[in-house]
């Protein structure tokens, strides 16, 4: 095993409460899609990944693994490229706003980032966010500073699962791939570290992700990114 001396994070769900965060977003841009029809705008939350009966996002579905451009596409299947750009620049900018604005931080997160930046480790986000709205999250939630890197889904040529984000934080830092882990809530994240030959892929229990649908991937399963400055330190010393 490599030293781990790099972490790349999702933001939804591995950060920020996934549920708490995005339902109320989701509910405005299904409105805006199905033009404030109602009945319209519960069928297109259902398409894109929402559980009404279990009232939460499902694992691995486009709300919880997708990017804007794949919600646009599946929302609006008519449209021509044109229409789709204009339609994904209007709700980059819009979660970028409001995504930043009512994100709620995962209990235990900005302590373990603080912990985990206080280590020496180099940290980035790797999320199917935009790489805006990645940016004005880290700073609503007082973190920042302590991030090297945001890459968004449009910071990218191929966005998660494709290992071109592993590349990108590699050649700012000077790391090696397999001293790089990832850790994340869905399996793009856990598909993604295994692409880019990561030293370790986390999955966390804190998103949209279960145990089952996380374990086969990844090398090991936490509840939350409060347990990874103690896991990470006792790996680390194991390596040494």
């Amino acid at each position: 095993m490599a030293e781990i001396k790099g972490i790349l994070f999702d933001k939804d769900g591995t950060l920020v409460d996934f549920e708490k965060t995005w339902y109320a977003l989701a509910e405005l841009m299904a409105m805006h899609a199905a033009g404030d029809d109602r009945a319209l705008a519960d069928v297109l939350m259902q398409k894109a990944g929402y559980d009404y009966d279990l009232r939460a996002f499902k694992a691995d579905s486009v709300f919880a693994a997708g990017t804007n451009a794949d919600i646009v596409t599946l929302w609006y299947p008519e449209a021509d490229d044109a229409r789709r750009r204009e339609m994904t620049k209007f709700f980059d900018g819009f979660t970028a706003e409001q995504g930043a604005l009512q994100s709620v931080p995962l209990p235990g997160s900005r302590d373990a980032i603080a912990a985990l930046h206080a280590q020496g480790f180099r940290l980035g986000i790797a999320t199917n966010d935009s790489t805006g709205g990645a940016e004005k999250t880290l700073l609503a939630l007082g973190i920042a500073q302590m991030f090297d890197a945001a890459y968004g889904y449009d910071a990218v040529a191929n966005p998660k699962p494709a290992p071109d984000t592993i590349v990108a934080f590699c050649d700012m830092t000077g790391l090696k791939p397999s001293e790089i882990a990832m850790v994340g809530d869905n399996r793009h994240d856990l598909e993604m570290a295994k692409a880019g030959g990561a030293g370790l892929a986390v999955g966390v229990l804190s998103g949209t992700g279960t145990r089952e649908s996380l374990a086969p991937l990844a090398d090991v399963v936490l509840d939350s990114i409060a347990e990874l400055p103690r896991y990470l330190s006792t790996r680390n010393r194991l390596t040494a």
